[in-house]
């Protein structure tokens, strides 16, 4: 019987042990932000979460262009991802719970009722990794991408 493919297994797969990702916003005036992000893998149906300040620059990007990119790299094992997506702020504390990690204490004081915490939800609409093989970027097919960039 064949197997049939599954993009987020192979997202996860491709970024598996990556923990930290570089986030990518857009300003208003159309300036670039990028920012390490601790990264907690790829979950159906292609959603990569984050836990921020809600006060933080790439928030207030966020705020006004959704549109994001995601880029994780191993240089030691040669593997790179990048992802674009749109970002959503959500407030979810069952999801920060199940994210939360003692270290994130020192940028969030109160824990998990810390007011700053946010979440940023990206949903991938298209997600390309470098084959050594081939020597370029290759699409990972199955994600929609949007109708417009």
């Amino acid at each position: 019987m064949a197997q049939s493919y599954d993009p987020v297994a192979r997202l996860s797969e491709l970024i598996r042990g990556m923990e930290i990702a570089t986030l990518t916003t857009m300003s208003p005036d159309n300036s670039l932000h990028s920012c390490p992000m601790a990264a907690h893998g790829v979950e159906p149906p292609g959603v990569l979460w984050f836990l921020s300040g809600s006060n933080t620059d790439k928030v207030e990007a966020v705020k006004t262009i959704q549109r994001v990119n995601v880029c994780f790299a191993d240089h030691v094992a040669q593997r790179y991802v990048s992802v674009s997506g749109f970002c959503e702020l959500v407030r979810d504390h069952v999801k920060a719970q199940e994210l939360w990690q003692d270290s994130y204490k020192s940028w969030f004081p109160g824990g998990l009722e810390d007011a700053n915490l946010v979440l940023m939800k990206v949903g991938v609409q298209q997600a390309e990794y470098w084959s050594a093989t081939e020597g370029r970027m290759v699409e990972l097919v199955g994600f929609n991408k949007p109708a417009i960039l």
